[in-house]
């Protein structure tokens, strides 16, 4: 199967799990803010997606405090995407593998010192407040996720439960998302 199609499948798994949880566990029936949650989680299988900002220099950066930087020294729309970027790197590491901040602050990297999830609802809250008309839709749906954001974490925490779970009918592993390099 080529990526696209495999993308696509992907994209679809995740829409229909996140459509269940949010629906059926947390009472939410919002079509966009699943969409935006299903292709942050299709896009975020891929590590260079989660990794995908660099600095003027080229190199990746790895912690949100070396991207708060950079969305500072950005302008215009490069700055709203480094700031939404921030929003989902806090949001996916935050709801859906918490473990990774435990072993940063064991690691003793600078993020240790930051709130995730005061910086993923502050990041959030400023790209949907940067002004651009052709994503206005966009905006108003990361305003929502600024405003949501531990709901939206703790549903994802559960997204996660979910595709781990064991299928009891034949005591398989279902198959869950991985992250890929």
């Amino acid at each position: 199967m080529d990526r696209s199609r495999s993308q696509v499948s992907l994209y679809q798994f995740f829409t229909g799990m996140t459509e269940y949880v949010f629906q059926t566990r947390l009472g939410v029936a919002d079509p966009p803010l699943v969409e935006y949650i299903s292709a942050l989680l299709a896009r975020f299988i891929h590590t260079d997606a989660i990794y995908r900002i660099r600095n003027l220099s080229g190199r990746r950066l790895e912690e949100i405090a070396a991207m708060l930087v950079e969305a500072e020294a950005r302008q215009g729309d490069a700055r709203r995407e480094v700031h939404r970027h921030i929003g989902d790197f806090t949001l996916f590491w935050t709801g859906v593998y918490p473990e990774f901040l435990r072993r940063m602050e064991r690691e003793g990297r600078s993020d240790r010192l930051l709130d995730y999830r005061e910086q993923g609802k502050r990041a959030y809250l400023i790209a949907s407040t940067l002004e651009n008309d052709a994503k206005r839709d966009e905006n108003e749906i990361l305003g929502r996720l600024s405003h949501e954001f531990e709901l939206c974490a703790y549903g994802l925490s559960e997204l996660r439960r979910e595709w781990e779970r064991t299928d009891p009918a034949d005591g398989e592993d279902r198959p869950g998302p991985w992250i890929i390099n």
